[in-house]
C-alpha cells in the first residue's frame, strides 16, 4: 500500500505541475490513531476559464493492526463547466480502494469572500463494483480572521456523507481543523470522525495537521 501511495502522489503532483495548475493544496494530518494525506488541485483548460479540471487524491492509514481494514485510498479527476463563479457542473471518474470505480456527476456551489469560503458538492453516481447508484454530499467550510499583519487564525471543516441506492448509509466523515496561517503555511490541531457501513462503525482520531497552498 505504501508503494501505491507514493506512486499516486508523485504522478498527481507531476501531472498537475505539467499542466500548470492554478491551485494546489496539500494537507497532512497525523495523530495517535491514523495518518491522512490529501492533495487537491484545480486548473482551467481554456482561456475563458469556463472549463476546469479538479483532481482529488487522498489516503488514510490507521496505525493499529485491528483498524487497518479501514485504510483507504481515493483518486478523482472531475471536469467542471463553470457556469459562473458560484455554480459548476461536471462528470468524474472515481476510484476508491473500498468500492472500486464509479462514474459520477456533480454540481458545485461556491461562496467566497476574504474571510469565509463555503463549498457544497452534491453528487449522483453509479458503482461498477456493486452495480448500484448512490448519492453523496460533500461540504467544506473555512473561516479565517487576521490576528496581525502576518498571522491569521483559521477554522476548517469538511463533511461527507454517502448513501447507497439513496437510502442505505455507506460512508461519512467529519474533519475539523483549527490552526494558524503564517507565510502561507497553515498548522494546528485537528480531529477526524469516520463512520463506515450501513450500521456505522465509528472511528475517531485526534492529532496535528499541516496545510500548504501552492
Amino acid at each position: 500500500m505504501k508503494k501505491i501511495m507514493h506512486i499516486t502522489s508523485f504522478l498527481t503532483l507531476s501531472f498537475a505541475s505539467y499542466l500548470q495548475a492554478q491551485f494546489i493544496q496539500v494537507e497532512l494530518f497525523s495523530g495517535f490513531d491514523k495518518t491522512d494525506f490529501t492533495l487537491y488541485s484545480s486548473y482551467t483548460i481554456n482561456k475563458s476559464e469556463t472549463f476546469s479540471i479538479n483532481t482529488l487524491v487522498f489516503f488514510q492509514r490507521f496505525k493499529d493492526k485491528e483498524n487497518q481494514s479501514f485504510d483507504e485510498i481515493g483518486i478523482q479527476p472531475t471536469l467542471f463547466w463553470n457556469i459562473n463563479k458560484h455554480i459548476s457542473l461536471g462528470p468524474s471518474i472515481y476510484y476508491n480502494s473500498f468500492s472500486g470505480y464509479s462514474e459520477r456527476f456533480s454540481a458545485k456551489f461556491t461562496l467566497k469572500n476574504p474571510q469565509v469560503s463555503f463549498v457544497a458538492i452534491p453528487t449522483i453516481a453509479h458503482s461498477e463494483q456493486t452495480n448500484e447508484n448512490y448519492a453523496e454530499t460533500f461540504i467544506q467550510l473555512q473561516l479565517n480572521t487576521l490576528i496581525n499583519n502576518k498571522i491569521s487564525l483559521w477554522l476548517n471543516g469538511q463533511f461527507l456523507t454517502v448513501w447507497d441506492e439513496f437510502v442505505r448509509h455507506s460512508r461519512s466523515f467529519q474533519q475539523l481543523r483549527i490552526g494558524l496561517l503564517f507565510k502561507e503555511h497553515q498548522f494546528g490541531v485537528g480531529a477526524d470522525f469516520d463512520q463506515f457501513g450501513q450500521k456505522p462503525i465509528k472511528k475517531s482520531s485526534f492529532g496535528m495537521y499541516y496545510r500548504k497552498t501552492i
